[in-house]
């Protein structure tokens, strides 16, 4: 009955009892507050920041931390104050030490009464008490620049290979376009040895050795390179021997053929036959077309001294029109350039037909060097399948041996050879007094510049004693020679 009355309606002992409850939360309030004094004074609280009840940061609520060996940062706990703050609100790391036998904390502070424990430390639990110092160094610095991933590597594809492609490519067509070329030139002079030096050939029929040795089964051909090839014969009158050098293009080297088909050039081949001293009278002639006839008139020494150009004859057959005679004297051009010859080669019908590959020939009994009287024939080579197009060109060859070597000048016409030839020895014995000249001069003046040298390094008593010793001679040198006799 009493419980029941004590719940509905009021009683004087119901008032008691609640003035009683209201004593003690007021006890209890004034309790909370001195305690909580007392804790600024160990925990660093602020009063602003109990009365504002702002969240604060585990790291306030610590004592001061021990010697700090390890960097770590504390994560903002649970307190009664109000939640933890967010992590853009975390305070700078602290150092803390972790003691040479570390110990694992093992109580856990969810729980934590300040009521019933007042003035110990607080050490409230974190999830990674140890953190490395460089995680912590990249957090607490915004400024440090973390270390940049390294990126995905790209397959790479065939067009990263360009340079090393090209280079692989080059080389592969350099070897093969070497080896190519290389039989390309052999077959080219294989071609025109066996038309032209082979048994019954033009060359067989006027030479008796053909041929690098001098037993039959010597080699025809010489081979001096990759487009350089020569052949000789010997063995005829009027010549010491004939010297065939083949000049081809340089088909090996691949570098050389890209070149030839912005500048074309021909394959070539030169004779030059070495006559014998007694066999060749003053001669002087060449033939070429127009232009070449020019520059070989102006840069070859011979025909600069001695021949100019000649003039087509009045009322004869004469050479093409695309052709130039440079000649000595008229006499010998005409002498040289016969009806057989112009009817072969060198007419306007023949040359049309057959005179493809002529490039120019030039004879001279005043060449440069160890043989002064020689033919020179130069002539274009024509493909291996076309080799008998220049028979007409090489037939030339022998006809102009017997030709030269049986020719005999006039006696008007050797008397100016002889004044020609007169004048420019002359000339050549000047030239060369004036060059022992200007070097017994420029000897002199070394000599003179090396004493005058070793005279700037003497001092100046050896220089006066030189001086005096020269006066001494140049006296001796003037004083009248005396002779002095025994009498009896």
């Amino acid at each position: 009955m009493a419980k029941h009355s004590f719940s509905l309606s009021p009683l004087p002992r119901g008032d008691t009892l609640f003035y009683l409850i209201a004593l003690f939360s007021i006890l209890s309030l004034l309790l909370h507050h001195v305690v909580s004094a007392e804790n600024r004074h160990f925990e660093g609280f602020d009063a602003d920041e109990i009365d504002d009840f702002e969240p604060i940061s585990a790291a306030q609520h610590l004592p001061p931390p021990p010697p700090t060996t390890i960097l770590s940062v504390s994560d903002p706990i649970e307190s009664h104050h109000g939640p933890p703050l967010p992590p853009s609100s975390d305070p700078a790391p602290t150092f803390t030490s972790q003691p040479s036998d570390p110990k694992p904390a093992s109580t856990s502070f969810d729980y934590w009464n300040e009521d019933e424990f007042e003035g110990i430390p607080q050490s409230p639990p974190s999830d990674s008490p140890l953190i490395t110092q460089s995680a912590t160094a990249a957090e607490s610095d915004p400024g440090l620049k973390p270390e940049p991933e390294p990126e995905p590597e790209t397959p790479k594809t065939i067009s990263a290979y360009t340079v090393e492609i090209v280079c692989v490519s080059f080389l592969i067509m350099f070897v093969i376009n070497y080896f190519t070329g290389k039989k390309e030139n052999e077959n080219l002079a294989l071609a025109w040895a066996s038309k032209f030096a082979t048994k019954d050939s033009i060359f067989d029929k006027n030479f008796s050795l053909l041929g690098v040795g001098e037993n039959d089964d010597s080699p025809l051909l010489l081979k001096e390179g990759q487009h350089v090839f020569k052949f000789y014969a010997s063995g005829r009158r009027y010549c010491q021997g004939l010297l065939a050098t083949m000049e081809l293009k340089s088909r090996h080297d691949l570098i050389s053929r890209l070149y030839n088909m912005v500048v074309p050039c021909k394959d070539e081949i030169t004779f030059e036959v070495y006559m014998n001293d007694d066999a060749m009278d003053h001669v002087v002639v060449a033939v070429g077309k127009k232009k070449l006839a020019k520059t070989m008139q102006k840069e070859i020494t011979d025909l600069q001294r001695f021949a100019s150009l000649v003039s087509p004859p009045s009322g004869r057959k004469w050479i093409a029109d695309e052709l130039a005679v440079v000649a000595e004297s008229k006499e010998v051009a005409g002498d040289m350039i016969s009806e057989a010859v112009l009817d072969q080669v060198f007419g306007d019908k023949a040359y049309e037909k057959f005179g493809k590959g002529f490039i120019s020939i030039h004879f001279s009994d005043q060449h440069l060097g160890s043989h002064k009287k020689m033919l020179v024939f130069k002539f274009a080579l024509p493909d291996a399948k076309n080799m008998a197009d220049m028979t007409r060109l090489v037939a030339l060859v022998p006809y102009y041996i017997d030709l030269v070597g049986r020719y005999k000048l006039s006696s008007h016409a050797r008397t100016k050879t002889d004044g020609a030839r007169m004048k420019v020895a002359q000339e050549i014995y000047k030239e060369l007094q004036n060059a022992r000249q200007d070097a017994l001069q420029r000897k002199k003046a070394e000599q003179r510049k090396k004493i005058e040298e070793a005279e700037a390094k003497l001092s100046a008593e050896a220089l006066r004693k030189k001086e005096a010793k020269e006066r001494a001679r140049q006296m001796k040198k003037a004083m009248p020679k005396m002779k002095m006799t025994r009498t009896g």
